[in-house]
């Protein structure tokens, strides 16, 4: 495997978009000209004007921010500036961990629904149950509370106290918990053996990734013998991105060599590639990775790896087609500025910007009844002021990002668990879904 390195390429889910991001201490800049400096001052008249005329008192600091974002949102959609807060928390989800009470929570009829407390952590030991609603937070009702609010409201420094007000079905009065947060691991890797089949469920791409990877390839390896095993599926359908370094250590794990991926900026001597080496987790058994519409950024460089090395077959929709690197500046106390600098390439040298990973056997995912109409196929190439990719035309990228609850309503990961047993061949593989899937 690639040897662990310092952080260094990262990605966080913003909206519907993902990004490849480049932590960097500081980047040497050339002295603007002197018609730049003298827009810089007309910028300064306006801001002046503003804080003393307008018709009510401004807010500065949002004045500035405001206007700071507005210079960035016009280079790209993914370009932007993050107060300390922002910072703070992207820095939180790459970690892949946190300060809270672990669990997971939904809302519904304005009370936060506790979808299912996680093992082993303060909430599950406190006695919280799957179906609980949280009907305060700290004495302070949830009504008229986003889920974002009310979940930073229960997210908070480690061994730090909480209160919460529990309502529960059959319980005669509220419930009254009071509970210490620990730290919180987010898992980044679900797995479980389908059979005679591996299922490997990537959510995003954290600092723990890879370790979850290797801790759940292991764990079926064990639960279902070698020449009982029939492959692996790797779900990165949903998988809005996360760190490049663990997308790279993911590739990796299925690879026993080639190049992973490469990123260019304007500056061709910047070029940056990143290969893999000896060591494929799985022994070469054969596998499938399924991708849709909600597949962005890191994950489509693990997909477009792993597809254009031949080392599986992709199956699914189109993926979303983010291929752009973005740097992240630290402004110290500030925040930090987050600037596109650079796009990445597959192995084959190809963009994915504006067209997105395209599958090898494409498989619809029929929506269902009451969700028709209100799932719409969205891309980077739907994106406003996004950068025209060069191999984008009018198709465009993305596609529906739908995934059932249920495995037996899932036909993407039924077909790839079919193919994977030679139950079913597209007409342009082999017949023999081994030679399919691996394809060396």
């Amino acid at each position: 495997m690639i040897p662990r390195v310092s952080l260094v390429l990262v990605g966080a889910l913003m909206g519907a978009t993902a990004m490849s991001v480049l932590y960097s201490a500081g980047i040497p800049a050339q002295a603007a000209g002197a018609s730049t400096y003298k827009e810089l001052s007309i910028f300064g008249d306006v801001f002046e004007r503003v804080r003393a005329q307008y018709v009510t008192p401004p807010d500065e600091e949002k004045l500035v921010e405001n206007a700071i974002n507005g210079m960035l949102t016009s280079l790209d959609p993914h370009s932007t500036y993050m107060n300390a807060k922002d910072a703070a928390d992207m820095q939180t989800q790459t970690r892949g961990e946190f300060g809270g009470i672990g669990i997971e929570v939904t809302m519904e009829e304005e009370l936060v629904k506790v979808i299912t407390p996680i093992d082993d952590t303060p909430g599950s030991k406190a006695g919280i149950l799957a179906g609980d609603f949280i009907s305060e937070i700290d004495g302070e009702s949830v009504r008229g509370l986003k889920l974002e609010e009310a979940v930073d409201k229960m997210r908070g420094a480690v061994n730090t106290p909480i209160k919460l007000t529990i309502l529960r079905k059959g319980a005669d009065k509220p419930i009254e918990l009071s509970i210490v947060r620990e730290i919180i691991p987010i898992r980044a890797v679900k797995s479980r053996v389908e059979g005679d089949v591996g299922y490997l469920r990537v959510i995003s791409f954290t600092e723990k990734t890879y370790d979850d990877l290797e801790a759940a390839i292991a764990k079926i390896k064990k639960e279902v013998p070698a020449d009982k095993l029939k492959g692996f599926v790797l779900d990165l359908r949903l998988n809005p991105g996360g760190l490049l370094d663990q997308a790279i250590y993911v590739s990796d794990a299925f690879l026993e060599r080639g190049e992973v991926v490469s990123t260019r900026s304007r500056d061709p001597e910047d070029t940056r590639r990143f290969n893999a080496s000896a060591g494929d987790l799985t022994d070469g058994k054969p596998l499938v990775v399924l991708v849709n519409g909600g597949s962005a950024s890191a994950s489509e460089i693990v997909a477009g790896a792993l597809q254009d090395l031949k080392r599986a077959t992709v199956v699914g929709t189109r993926s979303f087609g983010k291929g752009s690197v973005q740097t992240i500046i630290p402004m110290g106390e500030k925040g930090a500025l987050r600037l596109t600098t650079a796009l990445y390439y597959t192995p084959s040298g190809k963009s994915i910007q504006g067209t997105g990973i395209e599958p090898d056997i494409k498989v619809d995912q029929p929506l269902p009844e009451e969700l028709q109409g209100k799932v719409r196929a969205e891309g980077e190439s739907s994106l406003k002021g996004h950068i025209k990719g060069q191999n984008e035309n009018d198709e465009g990228s993305g596609s529906s990002a739908y995934v059932p609850p249920e495995a037996k309503d899932d036909m993407q990961l039924n077909y790839a668990l079919d193919l994977l047993r030679g139950v079913k061949t597209d007409p342009s593989f082999p017949a023999d879904p081994a030679k399919a899937v691996v394809a060396k």
